[in-house]
């Protein structure tokens, strides 16, 4: 923003006093307390520009208030800072955007970041800046939208956070107390709904999400192969809709039992893969470099196609005017494959139903994943026919990066006609 310095400061005071939503103005004590802030933020500005010649100091948010951005954009942050050279002239300091999601994973995030312990004072810094001229080379280079390893970037880097001794330890106690032996594998498994952000968020309106839900009861009989097969089966969740429905003592609740800040990381960061649906939990494995098999995804357009550990089957959608599957080429050629929350009220406008995957679908998909890091998994010649016929539907994109995930086999199987 270029012009005068005095009339782009009334703009931002004008706009920072006008943001109700952050909730730092509630009361005229609280608003006194914020504009008593503005001098030491300015001040801060300028000490920055005049260190220019020696440091360049950035400043930028952790987007912690969500646990996917806050685990996937973090991380793939540090993958590119990685390959960077000269960073001995650069010094990058974060704030937390409050409420943090995850205190564990903030504690993670502090020991390789510099992150600001004044989050108030350092955010009105950044904000003020961004509205300055110039201001741009003081920013840290990592977009809200950055949460897409398009550059195949946690296949090629190790992974920037770990657990103490002490958390390792905390760790296998915790476990134990949930009834998994030491050394046992387990599996975590996440069924999205709308109960954690209707309660976190309650003036929100988050049903343009819906569309994503899934059942989480449709996920018991694959609980039950991979409890047969010898692992125990972890249900994650914050706040869930309601409890699993099953006695097998290898299928955990921990969603309605034991979850914890800490376990939510420690549980993702040691599972022997993640049976996600596409919600932010979803992420934090991603950053430990486990294994993920997605069920129920959508839209299809933004599928993980990056990561050769994850296997995935998409929700399908059924056109109820002509009594049948729109095929994925259509999906895929009408735009419908790129539908997100700004567009989910077109399904029900173009008169479509989103279907689930079912139990069936969801317990092929788990056994192929256990087989494929058992390596014992084969894929026939018409497998890998399939494969091909579904990935050269997608035209060259953003969204995209080189294409190395896999749809399930059995999923391509039973709707080759699909394909068409």
């Amino acid at each position: 923003m270029q012009g005068d310095p005095i009339k782009i400061f009334y703009a931002f005071l004008k706009e920072e006093l006008n943001q109700k939503s952050d909730g730092l103005l509630r009361s005229s004590f609280r608003a006194a307390g914020y504009l008593f802030l503005i001098p030491f933020a300015m001040l801060i500005l300028i000490t920055v520009r005049l260190m220019r010649p020696f440091v360049l100091i950035r400043f930028g948010p952790l987007f912690s208030r969500r646990i996917g951005h806050f685990a996937i954009n973090t991380e793939l942050y540090l993958c590119r800072r990685n390959g960077r050279v000269n960073q001995k002239h650069l010094l990058h300091i974060f704030y937390y955007q409050k409420p943090i999601c995850n205190a564990q994973l903030g504690k993670m995030w502090n020991r390789i970041l510099h992150i600001s312990p004044f989050f108030r004072l350092t955010g009105l810094a950044d904000r003020l800046n961004r509205k300055l001229p110039g201001g741009a080379k003081y920013i840290i280079p990592m977009p809200l939208k950055g949460c897409r390893d398009t550059e195949g970037l946690l296949a090629e880097t190790p992974a920037h956070i770990w657990f103490t001794q002490k958390e390792k330890k905390l760790g296998q106690g915790e476990l134990l107390k949930m009834g998994i032996p030491e050394e046992a594998a387990f599996v975590c498994l996440h069924a999205r709904d709308s109960t954690y952000l209707n309660t976190l968020y309650p003036n929100h309106y988050w049903h343009d999400h819906d569309y994503r839900n899934c059942t989480v009861q449709n996920y018991i009989p694959a609980m039950q192969k991979l409890a047969s097969r010898g692992y125990f089966i972890v249900r994650m969740g914050a706040i869930v809709k309601e409890p699993l429905k099953t006695d097998n003592p290898k299928i955990i609740d921990y969603a309605t039992k034991y979850r914890t800040d800490f376990l939510d990381i420690y549980l993702s960061a040691k599972c022997r893969f993640f049976l996600g649906s596409g919600s932010g939990i979803d992420e934090v494995p991603k950053i430990f470099r486990r294994p993920e098999a997605y069920v129920n995804f959508i839209p299809i357009e933004v599928i993980h196609t990056w990561s050769p550990v994850v296997v995935l089957i998409p929700k399908k959608l059924w056109l109820r005017r002509e009594r049948r599957f729109l095929t994925f080429r259509e999906i895929l050629d009408s735009g419908i494959g790129r539908f997100g929350k700004e567009e989910s009220g077109q399904y029900e406008k173009l008169g479509l139903d989103i279907i689930e995957n079912t139990p069936d679908e969801i317990s092929d998909l788990v056994i192929e994943m256990d087989e494929r890091l058992k390596g014992v998994w084969r894929s026939s010649e018409e497998d890998e026919d399939l494969q091909r016929r579904f990935w050269s539907l997608f035209k060259p994109s953003h969204l995209q990066g080189k294409i190395v995930s896999r749809i399930g086999a059995q999923f391509l199987r039973q709707n080759s006609q699909l394909l068409e």
